[in-house]
């Protein structure tokens, strides 16, 4: 079992899946989120056109079980500090650094994904200059929103005010990604039209 530093238990999403019904759409075809950004960031590697990996999660293993010689198995462990983002890296010489979240809300993007010390972190890349975004998987489609559009919803809620970002409001500020073929989720041709 893992724990957050603030001892919650840490429920990883392959097991939250499954306990809901797979729904298969042509936005996802039985992938994940995360799955789908492994594989274009791993199609961008392969054709040098940038660096960007997934940020592994520091663990702190505290219980080791060993039933047999060659098997161990992890009993219990801690996250050792919380998460930032999701992937980093580097794109024609910037910083690139975003969160990929998913909801299967019809209506609405629920700012609950968020947490305070992620927001934090995106608003102090982009203090130094980085393309800090996040990447939605949403009502059937990919969005890139860029932190800036982000950190004002995210203050409208701290404010009392809403504590989801409407579908109307998504497609306003957002960028639809096109699935593709090879890079699933070209996101580099947004950072193109946005910085370039």
């Amino acid at each position: 079992m893992f724990r957050y530093p603030n001892g919650k238990a840490y429920e990883p999403k392959e097991q939250a899946r499954k306990k809901q019904q797979p729904s298969f759409t042509y936005s996802n075809r039985g992938m994940s989120l995360e799955e789908d950004l492994n594989e274009t960031n791993k199609y961008y590697l392969e054709h040098q056109l940038a660096v960007i990996h997934k940020k592994p999660t520091p663990v702190q293993i505290v219980n080791v079980d060993y039933p047999r010689r060659s098997a161990a198995v992890i009993k219990e462990a801690y996250f050792k500090q919380s998460s930032t983002t999701d992937y980093n890296g580097i794109y024609r010489a910037k910083y690139i650094d975003f969160e990929a979240k998913e909801t299967k809300n019809k209506t609405s993007f629920p700012l609950q994904n968020f947490h305070a010390h992620q927001i934090e972190h995106m608003q102090n890349v982009v203090k130094q200059g980085g393309v800090c975004f996040v990447i939605l998987s949403a009502f059937n489609e990919f969005y890139y929103v860029k932190a800036e559009d982000l950190f004002i919803f995210w203050q409208r809620q701290q404010n009392g005010g809403r504590k989801s970002i409407t579908i109307e409001e998504i497609n306003k500020v957002g960028y639809k990604i096109p699935i593709g073929y090879q890079a699933r989720i070209d996101y580099l041709k947004i950072i193109d039209k946005l910085y370039f």
